[in-house]
């Protein structure tokens, strides 16, 4: 099952995510993530978190359009994102993209780019997408498409990556050992219409990035 997360964070509808949200099989919205989709003119089947962030106008707009609202308390040992992930999981996600994930909150960034980590090693193929960057996690390999001289980034996250290769890049590596804290796998540049990286063991950060023209 196709399905999308809708955050809080930063989202505009100019990034073409309109398109992507309207093909979904099953659209979630995270908290606050409700008033983008408010705004887009779209509904999703199920608003999770605290309600802190939807005023409420908006949260009896969907309440109207017969959503389903799941209200967690305010104190609770998961983020919204995380409660959002979960149920993905539990309701036969076989394909997640994760939008408005990221914002000048540093701290939520982080923890939802490291959500992914528990997509990967489940097999689920995950992306938190945001107007700059396609963020991704692996564990084993991952195939991104792409145009030559498109940024990539491979980045450590575990003690050590082992067995590191990357094809259809500008540097190439081939059963490249890797510690975190590495900058080796920064700014590399796509050669051909597809990358492929694989490792044996450990896990990398993948960012595919687009500058500013």
């Amino acid at each position: 099952m196709k399905t999308i997360i809708i955050a809080n964070g930063t989202l505009s509808e100019t990034d073409g995510f309109l398109s992507r949200i309207q093909q979904a099989d099953l659209v979630i919205a995270a908290d606050g993530g409700a008033v983008h989709l408010y705004h887009m003119g779209l509904v999703p089947r199920v608003i999770i978190g605290d309600l802190d962030s939807i005023p409420e106008n908006i949260l009896s707009f969907f309440k109207e359009k017969q959503v389903k609202i799941l209200k967690h308390p305010v104190r609770k040992d998961q983020t919204d994102m995380e409660l959002c992930m979960e149920y993905a999981i539990d309701h036969g996600c076989t394909d997640l993209l994760i939008m408005g994930a990221t914002s000048t909150r540093l701290d939520h960034t982080l923890a939802n780019i490291f959500l992914l980590r528990r997509l990967a090693d489940q097999g689920i193929p995950a992306t938190i997408l945001d107007g700059y960057n396609d963020i991704h996690i692996a564990v084993s390999r991952l195939t991104l498409t792409g145009c030559p001289g498109d940024l990539i980034s491979v980045i450590p996250i575990s003690d050590h990556v082992k067995g590191l290769t990357l094809e259809g890049l500008e540097y190439p590596l081939t059963d490249q050992s890797l510690c975190m804290g590495s900058t080796m796998g920064i700014s590399n540049v796509f050669i051909q219409d597809k990358a492929e990286i694989t490792l044996k063991s450990g896990a990398v950060l993948v960012i595919k990035s687009k500058e500013d023209n």
